[in-house]
């Protein structure tokens, strides 16, 4: 071989070798395809090149050509399926080299519009034993047919290319994961910010606004909807509107259950998608495609399994819901519907609470003030019929009669003292709110009373057992100014091992513990309910002349 060979095969060899290496380093799979193919047909003096890769079932996922033009690829109808000669080199670990593709009987011939071709070369792409793709080259240039010298350097390209390719996918998967640990990262985000805001909130319309408003900004969703069942549980009633086209929503707001896709979706308690508005059979609003939507999703918002209410979000931009965002709107539609149905137990629980109270009040003002004031009514009577023939028995009588009408009057601040404030101020410290009770104590009574709080604030306890303390000590100190007869008393605020304690203590007349029921009336037996519903206890220790101590606790932790 001439010295002018040589240098030319070296500088040749130097060339394919670098553009090899170059292949390795490159990761973007795009681009190491098109460079794969590319390169082995200039190498092999091909008019055509191809390159397919394959998925592991042996179908062709990728198919990268190079040397037709985009109008004539355009004009072919189907990309290759793997039959006939590239079936062949899919199937066995071989290199096919042929001089006329028409006249081998393994060809299927060409699709229509094909360019022609006749030589070839084929050489496997090799991932150790699997094959991953081939390369294809067509129409050798200067000779008849591709040569053996031409197959051992696409072979040798073939083995930079698996590596290529590999290191690639290996790459894309690892941006594929990447990219998805981010967006649940950011899902995530959204369900525990959404989570955390929803929790703290017993405003079913605060609720409601927060959980619509997050999702259509997630989302990039024009218009959102809540449908909340109501107390028949038949029908579900729109609650919240947000975004476009409010007249096309608002013209049918109620829907039964099971009754257009609102309905379908409360029935069978699971997310559906339309695409088709204009079409779909569920679709009973046709205000909405006629606004131009052009896809909604229904998603249940239960508590315990039980569909509660149903968001609707709609678009007029094509949005395909992916299995991730289902799933997530229906965690997110668990998490709403578990806090409108806590708020909605709360307000039962409030309601129950006042009807709790308005029996307690009418029993103790049956039992005390009017009773007194019917007394006072029949000494009246009593002196009209004496006040001729004893004056001065009437004027005694008169006298009592006013002492009467007197302490009637303290009853009846005790009564308010016992009525303000009825409820927890939700701004304030639970410390706090025991103040206010007892300025408001002190101002309808005469009563002296003084607060040692050692307790740690905030307590961090749980909104039903802190109510409950909280009427405890209202009960307790309305009992003291209704029956006691003390001057002074002295609460105390303080928590130990898992548990919040208050304790009263007065200077008052004290009673007998056997006779509980009759001092304390309807009084004590409530406050007892409220300690022991949310797993407390009340205990109370007095006698006759030696005032009177009523400790209650509650935990610091829910019984739930």
């Amino acid at each position: 071989m001439s010295n002018t060979k040589k240098e030319k095969l070296e500088e040749q060899l130097h060339k394919y070798h670098q553009a090899s290496f170059n292949l390795v380093r490159d990761l973007s799979l795009d681009t190491v395809l098109k460079r794969i193919v590319r390169l082995a047909r200039d190498q092999a003096q091909a008019e055509y090149g191809a390159l397919a890769i394959r998925d592991d079932k042996g179908e062709i996922v990728r198919f990268i050509t190079i040397g037709m033009t985009e109008e004539e690829e355009s004009r072919i109808p189907d990309l290759p399926e793997g039959k006939g000669l590239l079936g062949e080199l899919q199937n066995k670990n071989q290199i096919i080299r042929i001089s006329n593709i028409k006249d081998d009987p393994r060809s299927f011939g060409f699709p229509e519009n094909h360019p022609p071709m006749d030589s070839m070369l084929g050489v496997p792409i090799l991932s150790g034993e699997r094959i991953i793709g081939q390369i294809y080259l067509t129409n050798k240039k200067d000779a008849p047919e591709f040569t053996g010298n031409d197959a051992r350097l696409i072979k040798t390209l073939a083995g930079y290319a698996a590596v290529a390719i590999t290191n690639a996918q290996l790459y894309n998967n690892i941006i594929e994961r990447d990219q998805i640990l981010n967006q649940q990262n950011e899902d995530l985000s959204l369900i525990n910010d959404l989570a955390q805001t929803v929790a703290s909130s017993l405003d079913i319309k605060e609720i409601m606004s927060q959980t619509l408003t997050r999702v259509l900004a997630y989302l990039d969703i024009e218009t959102g909807e809540i449908f909340l069942r109501d107390k028949s549980n038949k029908d579900l009633r729109l609650s919240l509107l947000r975004g476009d086209g409010f007249e096309a929503f608002s013209v049918k707001n109620v829907f039964r259950v099971g009754e257009g896709l609102v309905g379908k979706v409360a029935g069978l308690n699971k997310p559906l998608v339309s695409y088709a508005l204009d079409t779909d059979p569920r679709i009973i609003r046709s205000s909405i495609p006629k606004a131009g939507f052009i896809c909604l999703a229904g998603i249940p918002l239960q508590a315990q399994r039980k569909v509660v209410g149903v968001m609707t979000l709609s678009s007029k931009k094509e949005h395909q819901y992916t299995t991730r965002e289902l799933d997530l709107l229906t965690t997110i539609g668990t998490w709403a519907g578990t806090a409108i149905e806590n708020a909605r137990l709360q307000q039962q629980s409030k309601r129950v609470a006042i009807l709790e109270e308005r029996e307690r009040i009418g029993m103790d003002l049956h039992d005390g003030i009017i009773q007194s004031l019917y007394s006072i009514g029949l000494t009246l009577d009593l002196v009209k019929q004496i006040f001729q023939e004893s004056p001065s028995e009437a004027c005694e009588k008169l006298n009592v009669t006013t002492d009467a009408i007197n302490q009637a009057i303290t009853d009846i601040r005790s009564y308010v003292s016992d009525l303000r404030p009825r409820q927890m101020k939700a701004n304030r410290t639970f410390s706090e709110n025991i103040e206010q009770l007892i300025q408001e104590f002190k101002r309808n009574s005469n009563i002296t009373v003084t607060l040692g709080d050692s307790s740690q604030e905030p307590l961090n306890l749980p909104y039903e057992n802190a109510v409950a303390l909280f009427h405890i000590l209202q009960e307790t100190l309305a009992n003291t100014a209704r029956h006691s007869d003390a001057t002074k008393a002295e609460v105390e605020l303080w928590e130990n091992d898992g548990r919040v304690y208050v304790k009263v203590e007065d200077n008052g007349k004290g009673f007998n513990l056997d006779k509980t029921e009759i001092s304390l009336g309807h009084g004590l037996s409530n406050m007892k309910r409220r300690t022991r519903k949310v797993g407390g206890e009340v205990e109370i220790e007095s006698a006759p002349l030696q005032g009177t101590s009523v400790v209650a606790w509650v935990p610091k932790k829910s019984l739930c």
